[in-house]
């Protein structure tokens, strides 16, 4: 067998059977301190796909940079085929700074595919893009909710690629949602170049969810194993399979209160449904928000003081006959019973 050529990212050779962090530059902030894209490669000795596994896109979804940080310590990777590019952090501003925007206040996923001469958003977008979702053969992005809410584990997908969707089944994550692409995100924009994207949406902004970084590692190795890039070997098996939907609407503040929640994520709920209450601070009105038609729960509000027209609760509809709260209720006994992370592991 002929022997496999070194992979190049931003000058730099990474040899097979080898793994390496490279800094490509991104800017350099007005004190003078150098911003960097940080990409850990891990390059199989043995030919195969090239996959991304990119993470805080914004700033403030910090659960992705923990998924990272656990796969790049998987036994796996030691005998992989195939490249991985694994980015913890692409908006480091954003992370230092406990923010979803880069300081110039925009949103990098509505950027792509960015320009050289643009923004620094934009001049980070086409960084990426170049470097890294045009060197890949396929790329798996972790986001979270935004601050003060949280999102049960879904995967995200666009059903115009049945090979897309099928890599969202062996994700396994407890959802699969379709859903059209928004121009300017980086799911858009590698579906331009002709790379299909996973979009996994799990937990809160700023901060950490056991379940949902364990179904993200878990979720991913399938995907490598699907690819022959991993072995089976330590790859939680899927026993459940993934509820899918095909729509979802948010349930929204009738008017401004305190709130108080009788449903979470994961949970069923059926048209006329009493899912929470919204009250003045004086007790002297209380408003019922009812559920308007059946599905799951797959979203919800964490900040109990809420203004009119907040999102409340994301529900999402669909048709498989086992309930969906079983199948949730399935996969969390299913996390429970694999072995438990090392405590230095959970910050």
């Amino acid at each position: 067998m002929p022997k496999r050529e070194a992979f190049i990212l931003g000058g730099h050779e990474i040899a097979p059977g080898t793994r390496k962090t490279i800094d490509l530059p991104v800017s350099v902030m007005s004190d003078h301190t150098p911003v960097t894209l940080s990409v850990h490669v891990v390059h199989g000795r043995r030919p195969g796909p090239t996959m991304f596994v990119s993470a805080a896109i914004h700033g403030d979804e910090i659960i992705g940079v923990e998924i990272v940080r656990r796969l790049l310590r998987t036994k796996n990777l030691d005998t992989m085929s195939g490249t991985l590019l694994a980015i913890p952090i692409v908006n480091s501003l954003g992370f230092m700074t406990h923010s979803r925007y880069l300081p110039d206040r925009r949103d990098l996923n509505r950027c792509f595919p960015g320009s050289a001469k643009g923004s620094l958003a934009a001049r980070l977008a086409n960084l990426f893009m170049n470097e890294v979702v045009k060197k890949s053969d396929v790329g798996i992005d972790l986001h979270s909710a935004a601050i003060h809410r949280t999102n049960l584990p879904q995967i995200r997908v666009s059903p115009s690629k049945s090979e897309t969707v099928e890599l969202a089944k062996i994700f396994g994550a407890p959802l699969i949602l379709t859903s059209k692409i928004r121009e300017g995100s980086l799911r858009f924009s590698a579906h331009e170049e002709g790379v299909d994207i996973l979009l996994y949406e799990a937990g809160e902004g700023l901060r950490f969810d056991e379940f949902a970084i364990r179904a993200g590692v878990s979720g991913i190795l399938r995907v490598m194993k699907h690819l022959k890039m991993i072995s089976s070997r330590g790859v939680p098996a899927l026993r459940t399979p993934s509820i899918i939907s095909k729509s979802s609407h948010w349930l929204r503040a009738p008017e401004g209160g305190l709130l108080r929640t009788y449903r979470t994520t994961g949970e069923e709920v059926k048209a006329g449904d009493v899912v929470a209450v919204v009250a003045d601070p004086f007790g002297e009105i209380e408003n019922e928000i009812v559920a308007d038609h059946g599905g799951l729960i797959i979203g919800r509000a964490n900040m109990p003081v809420v203004n009119e027209g907040d999102a409340l609760f994301h529900i999402a509809k669909h048709s498989q006959n086992r309930t969906a709260e079983d199948r949730i209720e399935s996969l969390v006994d299913q996390m429970d019973a694999e072995p438990l992370f090392d405590e230095d592991e959970i910050i």
